[in-house]
């Protein structure tokens, strides 16, 4: 893009799946758009903040993950409704006119909402960005034997909690 800055090409190229992490992380689209803000905002305060980084990819992540925990921490209050937002349809799937394609879609969101974050954010990674284990260690500040652990266990979660569905369809 001739003319882009450095911070509207990051945005340009990071900014959806950047989203879409987020909000399977914190189940809420207003600290989601908040979180991101946060992210670009930081970044356009201190350019520098990026000068040696070989993966922007893994460094956004890692920038966007350690800022949503931040902000679940700091809104402690939260945790008593927690359960009524976790009860929300949010999904990170686009709607569909076919209505076992639209049941499993919401299926699939109500059961990553019920994995642990951790989990929910290596399974996000892994499937829907399709970064390897390394990557996602390297991003999460986590070792590559947890990321793929938590993938597993996050897996066999949601294997048993849409099996009874895929036996319905089938």
């Amino acid at each position: 893009m001739p003319g882009c800055t450095n911070i509207e090409r990051l945005y340009d190229e990071h900014a959806q799946p950047l989203f879409a992490f987020l909000l399977n992380l914190t189940r809420d689209e207003a600290d989601t758009r908040d979180v991101l803000q946060e992210v670009f905002v930081r970044l356009a305060r201190e350019p520098g903040h990026l000068a040696g980084v070989r993966d922007e990819r893994a460094f956004l992540i890692r920038l966007a993950h350690n800022a949503a925990v931040d902000l679940m921490r700091r809104r402690t209050s939260r945790d008593r409704t927690r359960d009524n937002f976790a009860a929300e349809q949010l999904s990170p799937f686009a709607p569909t006119d076919d209505p076992d394609e639209q049941l499993f879609r919401e299926e699939l969101a109500e059961a990553l909402g019920e994995l642990p974050a951790d989990q929910r954010a290596v399974v996000h990674l892994k499937l829907w960005s399709g970064l390897t284990f390394e990557e996602i260690a390297d991003a999460l500040d986590i070792p590559p034997n947890t990321a793929a652990s938590r993938y597993r266990y996050g897996l066999d979660k949601l294997r048993g909690r849409l099996r009874p569905l895929y036996e319905e369809i089938k």
